[in-house]
């Protein structure tokens, strides 16, 4: 049987607005809710249209909650974009902890294959890396990356390089950030072996990393200083070598998926994103929880406007006020640097019909499904607690999928309207929005909820995303894997020297 392709979609029961899973012409007839609703204008995929009359200074509604105001009337069967709705946020904001149960009912366990590393935790992955301390030392990283190819053997998956700009004339909590995102980079279950690429004068030398590591396997993390040695990149490759000899015996084991720790990330949304791929992330997300296994949710400021929705799950009132502390840290980031709060949408998400940081706020924490918020971490901190975690974090895609490994994840699910190529330090999923951009950028996307609008249940894409996921932590290369591309960026936020 034929699905039927859906043309638009009300959201919530009580929304004012419905969406253009299509484009829509002007004079279209609507039939939504026993009602006719006659488009006034054409409607572009992803953009919204007016369910009845709005008077200017109204709150619009969509997802059941307030995206915006209306800066002018807005009549039933107008289109609502940028022009005719602006933000109804405010700075910070009072909180009260109004708790939702959800509970999520266990599921059978689900086996994949991973490596088991010494000290318990467990790796999708079995590469090499090579990470600098500092950004005098990337050309020459790059260089051993190029050359270590030749060595690539028995279980090894990849050898690559994580260049990065920091690691000198940094100060206070800026250089901290940096120190712990490379030592937690280091000890990484994904890299069965690590070099330590060092120059020898920064700030952030071997020596200092080396508290930042703790206890290691000295025959799985190495460490060379250029400055100390005649030949860098020949004394490298030669550490290469050793590493290769070590790492090519591991072996992929049968692993509960109560192991699994995924990162939860979007980038490039559009007015299709809180419609199809983040509710099919967010039925991941709890999938997985109910099989015991753990999701992170990032990127802060792309949750103002919709932190109550995280709030009231919040399994404890301790957990809601350290929730409450990562929206209020963020938004005191922003003011900090003279910047506004609320006016987050980029080009690209405002042409794929969102408006508001709200629209895209209430689109962006339908990643997080509907289990109970277990733990909030600060940037950089390793996941603790099994469940949905948040994690502090920017939006921006690269500086958030860095940060999501960094705190554990094995693989990040990355949701985009608008496609991207970028890596990440770990196999990272580019999940479509839409159709048409999983046909042309067949070389990006890995996987599409596009099959959303032509019918097929979002349970049924959450599952087949699951079962993917699976087959990905197995081993299974995901398209950025597939064109060798990997990427890293850490979080800046002080002064340079």
């Amino acid at each position: 049987m034929v699905k039927k392709r859906l043309e638009y979609l009300k959201i919530h029961p009580n929304d004012m607005t419905a969406v253009a899973l299509a484009p829509l012409c002007a004079g279209k007839k609507c039939i939504i809710d026993g009602r006719e609703i006659i488009l006034k204008e054409d409607v572009m995929q992803g953009h919204k249209f007016a369910l009845q009359d709005i008077k200017a200074g109204d709150k619009v509604i969509k997802y059941g909650s307030p995206i915006g105001i209306a800066k002018e009337d807005i009549d039933e069967g107008q289109w609502i974009h940028t022009h005719n709705l602006k933000t109804g946020l405010g700075n910070l904001l009072e909180y009260t902890y109004n708790k939702v149960t959800t509970d999520i009912e266990p599921t059978e366990d689900v086996k994949f294959t991973g490596y088991r590393r010494a000290d318990g935790k467990v790796g999708v992955r079995n590469e090499i890396w090579i990470i600098p301390t500092v950004g005098c030392v990337n050309n020459v990283a790059q260089a051993i990356e190029r050359q270590a190819q030749q060595y690539l053997d028995g279980s090894v998956e990849a050898i690559c390089a994580f260049p990065h700009p920091y690691g000198c004339s940094q100060m206070g909590d800026d250089q901290e950030y940096t120190r712990t995102i490379l030592g937690d980079l280091i000890r990484h279950p994904n890299a069965g072996g690590v070099l330590v690429l060092g120059l020898g004068c920064e700030n952030s030398n071997i020596g200092v990393m080396k508290n930042y590591i703790g206890d290691y396997d000295e025959k799985r993390i190495r460490f060379l200083s250029a400055q100390d040695t005649d030949d860098e990149i020949g004394d490298s490759l030669e550490i290469i070598k050793d590493l290769v000899d070590t790492v090519k015996e591991d072996k992929r084991e049968p692993i509960s998926a109560d192991e699994l720790i995924i990162g939860l990330k979007c980038g490039g949304s559009d007015g299709l994103s809180g419609i199809t791929a983040n509710p099919t992330v967010g039925k991941f997300s709890d999938i997985l929880i109910s099989k015991g296994g753990t999701t992170m949710l990032t990127e802060v400021p792309e949750m103002f406007g919709a932190e109550t929705l995280l709030m009231n799950r919040c399994e404890s009132e301790e957990v809601f006020h350290e929730t409450v502390g990562l929206i209020n840290d963020f938004k005191n980031y922003f003011k900090s640097h003279h910047q506004t709060i609320y006016e987050n949408p980029s080009p690209g998400n405002k042409k794929g019909g969102i408006s508001t940081l709200e629209d895209k706020s209430l689109g962006c924490v339908q990643k997080s499904g509907s289990s109970a918020v277990r733990g909030v971490l600060s940037y950089g901190s390793a996941v603790q607690k099994k469940g949905l975690n948040l994690l502090s974090a920017p939006g921006n895609d690269l500086v958030a999928a860095t940060a999501l490994a960094a705190s554990g994840a094995q693989i990040v699910l990355f949701t985009t309207g608008r496609g991207t190529p970028f890596a990440s330090p770990v196999p990272t999923v580019k999940i479509a929005t839409n159709t048409p951009l999983a046909e042309k950028k067949k070389n990006w996307i890995d996987f599409s909820c596009g099959r959303i609008v032509q019918g097929e249940t979002i349970d049924d894409t959450a599952q087949k995303l699951f079962d993917y996921v699976i087959r990905v932590a197995s081993g299974e290369q995901v398209k950025s894997e597939k064109n060798g591309f990997h990427d890293m960026a850490i979080f800046k936020r002080g002064v340079t020297l």
